[in-house]
This record gives C-alpha cells, sequence and structure tokens, in this order.
C-alpha cells in the first residue's frame, strides 16, 4: 500500500500542468521519464531480492531473510496533508473489518517447529531402522486450543525388503540423523491460520515422523547385508511416542463445546473472528454448555494407513467420556491387480507383514478367517474398527494409479506412462480401468453407511494426501463436494454440526472443483 501511495505521488507531481476542461494535461516526456526511473527501481529491487534468495540457498537456511530498512523518499506536497491521513484511516477500517483483513492481519508468520526425540528410546526398543531414537514436532495449542490435542502419523511408503530397509537408513524416513524442524505454516489441517484451517487451528499439534517403514506397526529384527541391525520397532515407537505425549498433556486434552440445539452460531462466530473474545464464566452455568474431552488421530498415505491400524487402540487410552476421533487421508490403499494381470501390491504389503512382524497391530476376528496381508488392507480393517472415523481419499488417488494400479514392474508402454503422469492425458480406453479402480473403492465402503458417527470425502481429483495442503484442504481451488471444502465437512463431522457427512463424487472428471493446481 505503501508502494502504491508513493507511486500516486509521483504520478501526481509529474501531471502538474494546465487543466484543460477539468482534466489535467500531462507531459509525455515526464511521464516517460518517471515510468523509466520507476522501472530502474523495481529492477534493481528484483536483482537485489534474488542475489538474497541465492544467498539463503547456498546457507541452506529456509528462514526468511531480514527486511531492508526503507528507503528515505522526500516529504509529499502540502495538499496531500489531508488526503494522506484519510487514504490510511480508510485503510485501517477496511482491514480492521473488511476484506483487506485476511491478508493482512490473518495470516501468521512461518513457525519453524522443532525435532524433539523420544526420551530413553534405546531402553525402551522404540528406535528407528537404524536404532537412533524416533522423534516428533510439537506446536502448542494457544487460546482456547491449549487443552485439545491432534496427533499425525507420517507417510512415506513401506520397505518390504532387506536391501530396501537398508537404504531407508539413509535417509529421514529410516533414521533421525537425517530429520531436520519442520514449518506447519500453509500445511493444511496443521496450520495456524484460522481462516484456512477454522476448527484446528490453535490447537496442540504433533506431527510424529516416520522412520520404520511399516506404518508404525512392525516389531522385529533383521540382519542387513553389511551385518548390522534392522530395526523393526514402529509399533513400539507409535506407544512410546503416545506415552511421552501423555506425559506432556495429551491426558488432560480437555474441549469446552456448546449443544449444537441452541448455540452453536454463538460458538462458531468467535472461533472464526478472533477479535472477539467470549467469558464463559456465566454461560458455563446455562444448561447448553457441556464439557467433552477430545482429541484427534490423523495421517497420510502410509500414516494414513497407521491411522486406521491404531485408531481403536489410541481410543482405548481414554476413559469412556473422553470423545477420540480420526482422520484418514489417502490410506485407503487397495488390493487389485495391476494393468499386467497381476497383484503386485499385494507382493509389496506381503512382504512388510512378513518380515516387520505386524500381526500384534491386526484385528483378530480378521486374523481368525484370512490371511495377515489380506488384513493390513483397509477394507478389511475397517470392517473391525469402533472408533468414529473420516476417511478422505481421492478415488483417482494419483498415488495409487502410478504405484499400485500402474507401477513400473507392470512394464507400461508409452500411453500408459502419459496416463499415469496426468490424468488428463489418459484416452478413453485408459480411463474405464481408472474407473473400475474407483467403483473397487467406492464398493469397499459399503461397510461404512451404517456407521453413523463415521464421515467420507472420497473425490475424483488426480491427487494423493489432502489435508496437509492448504490449498487442498481450505482454499478457492480446494475441492468441494456437497459445497464443502474438506477442511468444512471434516471440521462439521469432527464437531457435530451436522449429520451424515459422507460424500463420494461421480467419475472423472465430472468436478470442475478437481483443480490442475492440486498437488499431484
Amino acid at each position: 500500500f505503501g508502494g502504491y501511495l508513493r507511486n500516486y505521488f509521483a504520478s501526481r507531481q509529474l501531471t502538474r500542468g494546465r487543466v484543460v476542461s477539468g482534466v489535467h494535461e500531462t507531459s509525455p516526456n515526464l511521464l516517460q521519464q518517471y515510468f523509466r526511473a520507476s522501472n530502474r527501481r523495481r529492477n534493481q529491487t528484483i536483482s537485489v531480492s534474488r542475489a538474497r534468495d541465492a544467498t539463503a540457498m547456498a546457507l541452506g537456511t529456509t528462514e526468511p531473510l531480514l527486511l531492508q530498512p526503507p528507503e528515505q523518499r522526500r516529504r509529499p506536497p502540502d495538499w496531500l496533508a489531508w488526503g494522506l491521513p484519510a487514504a490510511v484511516l480508510t485503510l485501517l477500517l477496511l482491514s480492521a473489518s473488511g476484506p483487506l483483513r485476511p491478508p493482512l492481519f490473518r495470516v501468521p508468520p512461518p513457525e519453524t517447529v522443532p525435532l524433539t526425540l523420544l526420551a530413553g528410546a534405546q531402553e525402551k526398543g522404540a528406535v528407528c531402522l537404524d536404532g537412533t531414537p524416533p522423534g516428533y514436532h510439537l506446536q502448542r495449542g494457544s487460546g482456547d486450543g491449549s487443552n485439545r490435542w491432534l496427533i499425525h502419523l507420517e507417510g512415506g511408503g513401506w520397505c518390504s525388503t532387506i536391501k530396501d530397509c537398508s537404504n531407508r537408513r539413509m535417509y529421514a524416513l529410516g533414521s533421525s540423523n537425517f530429520m531436520k524442524p519442520m514449518r506447519f505454516a500453509g500445511a493444511g489441517i496443521l496450520g495456524s491460520d484460522q481462516l484456512q484451517n477454522p476448527d484446528f487451528y490453535n490447537w496442540n499439534k504433533v506431527f510424529v515422523r516416520y522412520c520404520d517403514g511399516a506404518s508404525f506397526s512392525g516389531d522385529a529384527e533383521g540382519r542387513a547385508q553389511d551385518g548390522s541391525t534392522l530395526h523393526f520397532r514402529g509399533l513400539r515407537i507409535y506407544q512410546a511416542v503416545i506415552d511421552e505425549l501423555m506425559e506432556k498433556g495429551l491426558n488432560n486434552a480437555t474441549q469446552v463445546m456448546l449443544n449444537l440445539q441452541s448455540s452453536y452460531s454463538f460458538q462458531h462466530e468467535p472461533a472464526v473472528h478472533t477479535y472477539y473474545s467470549v467469558n464463559f464464566s456465566n454461560t458455563m452455568r446455562d444448561s447448553s454448555f457441556f464439557y467433552t474431552f477430545q482429541a484427534l488421530l490423523t495421517g497420510c498415505s502410509a500414516g494414513g494407513l497407521a491411522t486406521i491400524l491404531h485408531c481403536d487402540d489410541f481410543s482405548a487410552r481414554f476413559s469412556r467420556d473422553v470423545s477420540v476421533k480420526c482422520l484418514a487421508d489417502a490410506g485407503f490403499f487397495l488390493d487389485v491387480k495391476d494393468i499386467s494381470g497381476k497383484r503386485s501390491f499385494w507382493s509389496v504389503y506381503d512382504g512388510v507383514v512378513h518380515l516387520q512382524n505386524v500381526r500384534e497391530v491386526l484385528p483378530k476376528d480378521c486374523l481368525a478367517n484370512k490371511e495377515p496381508t489380506e488384513c493390513f488392507f483397509p477394507a478389511e480393517l475397517i470392517k473391525s474398527i469402533r472408533t468414529p472415523m473420516f476417511i478422505l481419499n481421492s478415488a483417482y488417488d494419483s498415488w495409487q494409479i502410478r504405484n499400485v494400479l500402474v507401477p513400473v514392474s507392470s512394464a507400461p508402454d508409452k500411453p500408459w506412462s502419459i496416463c499415469k503422469d496426468n490424468i488428463r492425458n489418459c484416452n478413453s480406453t485408459q480411463i474405464k480401468v481408472l474407473d473400475a479402480f474407483r467403483n473397487t473403492m467406492v464398493g469397499a465402503f459399503k461397510v461404512v453407511e451404517d456407521k453413523e458417527d463415521w464421515g467420507l470425502f472420497i473425490d475424483s481429483c488426480f491427487t494423493h494426501c489432502q489435508s496437509l495442503y492448504g490449498i487442498s484442504w481450505n482454499s478457492e481451488i480446494s475441492p468441494r463436494l456437497g459445497n464443502k471444502s474438506i477442511a468444512e465437512a471434516a471440521g462439521d463431522w469432527y464437531h457435530g454440526r451436522s449429520q451424515g457427512e459422507k460424500e463420494i463424487d461421480c467419475e472423472y472428471p465430472c468436478n470442475p472443483t478437481c483443480s490442475g493446481q492440486l498437488p499431484p
């Protein structure tokens, strides 16, 4: 805005001249000089900015560089003495209550969330593949979210062979030696922007790092080719991290909620506009208020599968008066044949199940009738889960199309390689194959129809992991079903603001809100 005013002042000085019929007659030479000077200043600014960015890249830092002090400029003409205060006053009024408020006041500065290593990891046997202690990132809540907790389990595929698991030790998915601080800003459900993440923006948020290669479910050891030990301790990592978080306040997760029948609008308004506060000291005497204890377990991709696997266990850690729910994002992996007719993804899961010994986390009623590998697939897991769950998934999940339906092992030809790279490149025959994949997924959700406290958001966008990106979670171009963004649907389901939050999209390409700008 300051730059706009400066340009305005300069242009008004350049347009001084004869007034003909109430219109300023401007000297073309003066305007050309002004715009040339303006362009030189802009180019110099861009050059300096690019130089700073290059320096930051070279230093390997993610912190923003300090802003340069403002440039000294000449005082504007006296006849603007009253115009400038009026313009500033107008800006402040708009920023306080109008459309300029969001970009100026509601987006918090990016925060770096440090890595916390699990205490006593070696003694507990809860270690990463290489034996280093696992870690997590804890961002404390604020205001009315200081006693509300969201636990997110990181994803990142699996390792089903000794060779694959050995290789993972050389980066963060197998060793905490490579884990760095991270930022939650703009990360969808983990973000702190109230407008983008209205229901969870000020909660205690935990991002649990993934370093075992079996969706936090294995409990075994192996021997690498170099003779070193491979630690398959995902289950112990999950248990130990949750235990430590309990000591840090998770066991006190409380939330004040309102009776939706009479007071929803009163509660919802302060949740959106933080410039107002609510005094609960008197209103808590009203019978329309009640206390409940709440926590939310979430995860994406392999972390989404981990959320499904551990949902009931997570809930069992709290007393019966605690309302615990789970949100699994992009974790509904299918057991389907690839384009070559082989069950290649079954082979991956079968390797994980037997190499890392994941039987302890599998439902006993499933194990009584089926092979352990089949019980590792979500289509079987959800039949046994009692805890309320919200399943967020694309029926045309880009990761599954590339790695389950058209994996490298299926030796895809060039048309299929182009298709799996971008669904917009698929021909009508290929789309039919993708539709069949979608129909298999939709059919697996029939068991959820009778679970009234469950939620579904199954869109037809070519994307993967939608809760961790602000552009997908809640933006102008985020996918919408039932005229709701993912954040709105998940928030309404979690807080019980509406019934029947089960939305399944039509076949591709019917949904116009599936933007090509979504994460692939």
